[in-house]
């Protein structure tokens, strides 16, 4: 039997992320998980069977510590499929039917968040959120420059302020650079953020999710310092939160 899966491209303003859906709360079907090499490739098997896509292709991982982990997923499911928590299945999912089958669509849309960056864009007031901002990201925009040679530009307000050609060509190799299933990843966590240099600091582990979904909501945080929580914003930003640090673990389990 294929798992069925689709996946669906979301922006963060939207208030949604790049995920691979599993189709809710199929009924299990296999009693057993397990893992197996083949050539090379780690694959997931279900009652002895390879997990498939929607697009019946295969699941080949590239490392036995991913595979083991996307496993668990499978083992910790009760009767029911609960695709909220699969995370490390739907970005591997994504990696596959998203990246594999379309990877400069992807890779396209990736770069826009570096081409319109979270961080290029500051607050003209109050002073104390100015500071905080140029506190936060500008050694985020100094590190690209100095590691992509992406020497981004900040302005004030939110209209659109247009890079260098030098500066989106070096984000554009530092795609270019990674595999399939990185780039899932490195886009997923663009989204999330709305910035390709927070997802590229993940990606190279010079931040942790945590600290790069601080930088992403330091806007939100200044708020809600002020003004105080609304309590179905904070939950989507735990969301949020929770699936960037699962994007991070996704990077790490990568070879």
């Amino acid at each position: 039997k294929v798992v069925e899966v689709s996946w669906l491209q979301r922006s963060r303003c939207a208030g949604l992320i790049c995920k691979a859906r599993i189709e809710a709360q199929q009924q299990r079907f296999c009693q057993d998980v397990s893992v197996a090499e083949e050539g090379g490739a780690h694959r997931v098997l279900l009652d002895g069977r390879m997990l498939k896509t929607q697009s019946k292709a295969v699941v080949a991982l590239p490392s036995a510590s991913l595979a083991e982990a996307v496993a668990e997923e499978w083992r910790a499911q009760g009767e029911s499929i609960n695709p909220p928590t699969m995370f490390l299945t739907r970005l591997t999912f994504a990696a596959i039917d998203g990246v594999q089958a379309d990877r400069r669509k992807v890779a396209d849309h990736a770069l826009s968040f570096g081409r319109t960056d979270l961080l290029c864009y500051r607050a003209e007031y109050p002073d104390e959120l100015v500071a905080r901002q140029a506190r936060v990201w500008n050694p985020l925009l100094d590190w690209a420059g100095k590691r992509f040679g992406a020497k981004l530009k900040h302005a004030n307000g939110i209209g659109f302020k247009e890079q260098s050609p030098e500066s989106i060509l070096a984000l554009e190799r530092a795609i270019a650079e990674t595999d399939d299933f990185k780039l899932a990843a490195l886009h997923t966590a663009a989204m999330i953020t709305g910035s390709l240099v927070l997802a590229l600091a993940v990606a190279e582990g010079h931040l942790n999710a945590e600290r790069a979904f601080a930088a992403a909501t330091l806007d939100e945080t200044f708020q809600s310092e002020k003004w105080g929580t609304d309590e179905e914003a904070q939950a989507r930003l735990e969301r949020l939160s929770a699936e960037l640090s699962a994007a991070e673990r996704f990077l790490k389990l990568l070879p």
